[in-house]
Formats: C-alpha cells, sequence, structure tokens
C-alpha cells in the first residue's frame, strides 16, 4: 500500500471487545464497509448483535501461539482491551501486562497495524495508575517496529454510555448531587461513534499517528450537569463539597447500588482537567444534541459498570 492509501476490500480486521462498547461501534463501521471481522474476548457467550458475521476468539493471555494464531491473517487490529478500575480478578496492572502480550502477538502474526485506544493526558510519571498505565502501553507500540494510529479519547458518550447516563441517573434521582470542589475543571466529551469513525479512518491508513479524540463542545464540570439537568427537566440542589465526602458519598450509593461509581484516581483526573484537551477537536456529534435526543431515556436506568463485567451473558443496555 503507498503512503496513507486505503486497505484492500474484504481485509480481516479484528477488533477486541466487539460485543462491549466502543469495539462494538468500530465493528459495527467496519462491517458496513464489507470487511471481515473477528473479535477477541472475555466474554464469547455474550450476546453476539453480529450473529454469525463476527468469529469470537478468547483472548489467550496466557498461551501465545493461540493468541497469535486467533490474530493471524488479520490487516489491522483495534485495541479497545482495559479495565476502568482495580477490583477482584481485574486490575489495571494486569491489564497493562496482558496488553503487552496482544503487542507482541500481533507482530507475530504479522499483522499490518494497529490502531489502539487509549486516554487522553496519559504521562508516564503520572500519580494516577491509569494515566500511567496507558503511557506505558503507548511507549511500547511506539517502539514495537508495528505500523500504529493511538487515539486519546477524553471520555465517551452515547449508546450504553455510563458516566453522562449516570449523571442524568442521579439528577432524576436525588434531591442533592454533589460536585467534586468548585466543579469549573473542563471536560470534554466525545461521542462513540466519532471515536469509531476515527478508528476506522486510522485503520485504513500506513503512517503512524497520534490524535486526540475529543468532541467539540467543552464545558466545566458543573456546567455538564447544569446543561444535563436541563435538557431533562431534573434540576435538584447541586453542592459543592470536597472530594473526599463526595468519594464517600459515591461508595456508599456504590453500595446499595452494587457498583463501584466512582474511584478516588477517577476523581483526581477529573479534577486535574484530564478529561480534555487543548487540540482542535475531531468528534462532530455535540453532547447537547444528542441528550437532547435521548431526553426521554437518559439516565432512566442505571448504568453498572460491575454488572457487565459480573454478568458475561447479557448485552449492554442501549438509550
Amino acid at each position: 500500500m503507498s503512503e496513507g492509501s486505503a486497505a484492500p476490500a474484504r481485509a480481516i480486521h479484528v477488533v477486541t471487545g466487539a460485543f462491549g462498547y466502543s469495539g462494538r461501534y468500530i465493528t459495527q463501521r467496519l462491517l458496513d464497509a464489507g470487511h471481515d471481522v473477528r473479535t477477541l474476548t472475555n466474554s464469547p457467550e455474550r450476546a453476539n448483535p453480529f450473529g454469525g458475521r463476527v468469529r469470537a476468539f478468547p483472548y489467550n493471555f496466557t498461551a501465545p501461539d493461540k493468541l497469535a494464531g486467533s490474530l493471524r491473517g488479520a490487516s489491522v487490529l483495534y485495541n479497545t482491551y482495559w479495565v476502568r478500575f482495580n477490583y477482584r480478578g481485574f486490575t489495571q496492572a494486569e491489564a497493562v501486562e496482558n496488553t503487552l502480550k496482544l503487542f507482541s502477538a500481533a507482530k507475530t502474526a504479522g499483522v499490518q497495524r494497529v490502531v489502539h485506544i487509549s486516554i487522553a493526558n496519559p504521562m508516564e510519571d503520572s500519580p494516577l495508575e491509569y494515566y500511567r498505565g496507558k503511557a506505558r502501553l503507548e511507549k511500547a507500540l511506539l517502539q514495537s517496529g508495528l505500523s500504529y494510529a493511538i487515539l486519546r479519547p477524553t471520555v465517551l458518550f452515547g449508546g450504553e454510555d455510563i458516566l453522562i447516563n449516570n449523571i442524568a441517573w442521579m439528577l432524576r434521582h436525588l434531591p442533592v448531587v454533589g460536585i467534586f470542589g468548585d466543579g469549573q475543571y473542563k471536560i470534554q466529551p466525545i461521542h462513540v461513534e466519532d471515536l469509531a469513525r476515527l478508528a476506522v479512518e486510522q485503520g485504513a491508513r500506513t503512517e503512524n499517528a497520534v490524535v486526540d479524540a475529543a468532541g467539540p463542545e467543552v464545558f466545566t464540570y458543573r456546567g455538564l450537569v447544569e446543561e444535563i439537568g436541563r435538557i431533562i427537566g431534573k434540576r435538584p440542589l447541586l453542592v459543592s463539597v470536597p472530594p473526599w465526602v463526595g468519594r464517600v458519598a459515591a461508595a456508599v450509593m456504590g453500595k446499595l447500588l452494587g457498583d463501584v461509581i466512582v474511584t478516588r484516581e477517577e476523581i483526581k483526573g477529573l479534577m486535574a482537567g484530564l478529561l480534555a484537551t487543548t487540540s482542535a477537536p475531531t468528534g462532530t456529534t455535540k453532547l447537547t444534541d444528542w441528550a437532547k435526543e435521548h431526553a426521554a431515556t437518559l439516565g432512566v436506568r442505571y448504568a453498572s459498570e460491575l454488572a457487565r463485567r459480573k454478568n458475561r451473558r447479557v448485552a449492554y443496555q442501549q438509550l
């Protein structure tokens, strides 16, 4: 292929987590473009929205030959694999080591290109394990010799989203909603379809690239919560609280809901403004437009991260 040219028609593409969130949208775009798609997954028994069009393989992180075998013949690997927080049975440290094995298997299998979903503002010296781990993986991919595109999303919304949906859920169900600190730190959500579009576009190229994936609207966190409340017609009292108070309240609510609502590291990353970027927007869908379109259903149901992790048969619920 010449520099920047399109991948051949009917190429084989491998998407990690095609039955999950962002991987599902990447997979749909690839199928719509006429490509053959495989997925690597920890949830081979989860409801398959694509039927027989997508063949599922287990990750096989402990069997390098099998892992490489499931990638053999693929032109592009789209990697969405990660864990949001540490919990029994899955940790970010394990996710880093497993992803390094995945990159190695891709090289062994002769995969032509890797499109890797990272995070906005990764830093090798970050005090936050999430951002430190993502930076380590970016460095490893840069040094791997593989053709790569690294996408750095801020925070996703749309479809089976958790963060924006659960903000709306709290606004619908609580008389008082806490805001960490003054709430003036920035957040710049990107629609999951925009991320999928960027991923597929980069998969069709050959030049190495690092791309910030951020939406066209930048909010303060307080402004975002206020705007969502206005759109869904719910305006509970918003109260600024010290981060530790918010964390304790979230932990208590999480116990009642059987979930981890937010972690200490997520609060620190949010308040540090790491969910926004100074780059030009690469997404086109406005959160406000999307929220208005889904105002009747946004936040009606709580979206549980742990439920998704524990029940690997049920499909993610969509708005």
